[in-house]
């Protein structure tokens, strides 16, 4: 009992450290992962340093893409939400059924939309630049995020080592219902049953095939649709990463603009306060110079004032004689 606690201990420990891993600057990311792993090794964890120093470091967006996750968790959990109840009423609307489809994708185009906002602005502090590619590829995988919402084996949030991309028109079929509904299965389409009261063999054989190509139909036409919608989204999330992107920029021209102001305006203090130094320093010197002048005169007023004293007493003395 006391080993299986110490080793839930050392598990956690690890996805504390993994976290804190994910959670530094980009820059900082590999020398992080290179001392950790020798720390790991050291301590005798072998299996746990070479996972560790396997890692890849993050492209820049995935690595703005984690810190989202990290930084605006309930934002980011509410994209994932949105994402995937639009996925579920998408694929219930596909199959048939009544669905609520205009809530869940407006939920999930303005989270996409803060998002990326907050990515601009964690690109700008980083000392980044929020250009259109950049915004683009961080929107596209947090869009592809909250269309993986919910699903087995999918890219983890905060963990990314790369771009996440959309899943392809096969993937995104296998997210939508057969026809009829239920999950799908491998093999060949569901074939509808075709009924006659008075069949006949060739007429059954006929029948049959005709079935099996509008059940085919039906379900590609249900997966373009769902392509569509998705491209449609995609379409609609750039426009809005586009928009980010502009006002980050715009934004980023004004703090420059008001930079250069300021480092203008700093210059122009600093002449203003060398010219009163060297002002200062001049009017120092003449005080100095004519505190020496009126010493100096101070100093002949009293030799002169003792000239004339020794010249009064001499006559004096004359005038006794």
């Amino acid at each position: 009992m006391e080993k299986l606690k110490s080793g839930k201990v050392k598990e956690n420990r690890r996805h504390d450290e993994i976290d804190a891993l994910f959670q530094l600057p980009l820059a900082e990311f590999t020398a992080a992962r290179n001392a950790l792993a020798t720390r790991l090794k050291k301590a005798g964890d072998a299996d746990d340093s070479a996972r560790i120093k396997s890692l890849p470091k993050p492209s820049l967006p995935a690595w703005a893409a984690n810190q989202l996750y990290w930084q605006q968790r309930v934002l980011f959990d509410r994209l994932l939400d949105s994402g995937e109840r639009f996925r579920k009423a998408q694929s219930a609307h596909l199959a048939g059924k009544s669905a609520d489809i205009r809530g869940p994708l407006e939920s999930r185009r303005a989270a996409l939309s803060e998002l990326a906002a907050h990515a601009a602005k964690i690109l700008t502090q980083a000392g980044s630049a929020a250009n259109p590619d950049t915004m683009r590829r961080i929107t596209t995988t947090l869009e592809a995020l909250s269309t993986y919402a919910g699903l087995p084996e999918t890219p983890q949030p905060g963990y990314l080592t790369d771009d996440v991309q959309p899943p392809g028109f096969e993937a995104l079929a296998a997210l939508v219902p057969q026809i009829g509904g239920g999950a799908r299965a491998a093999g060949p389409p569901r074939v509808i049953p075709f009924e006659n009261k008075k069949p006949r063999k060739p007429l059954a054989k006929k029948a049959a095939g005709v079935d099996d190509e509008k059940a085919r139909a039906a379900e590609r036409k249900a997966q373009m649709a769902a392509a569509k919608a998705a491209v449609q989204e995609a379409e609609r999330t750039l426009r809005d990463a586009r928009k980010a992107a502009q006002r980050a920029e715009e934004e980023l021209k004004k703090a420059a603009a008001r930079s250069k102001e300021a480092e203008t305006e700093r210059a122009k203090i600093e002449k203003q306060m060398e010219q009163a130094t060297a002002t200062a320093d001049d009017a120092r010197k003449k005080a100095r110079a004519v505190a020496a002048e009126a010493e100096d005169a101070a100093q002949s007023v009293e030799d002169a004032e003792r000239a004339l004293e020794k010249a009064r007493t001499a006559l004096s003395s004359m005038d006794d004689d």
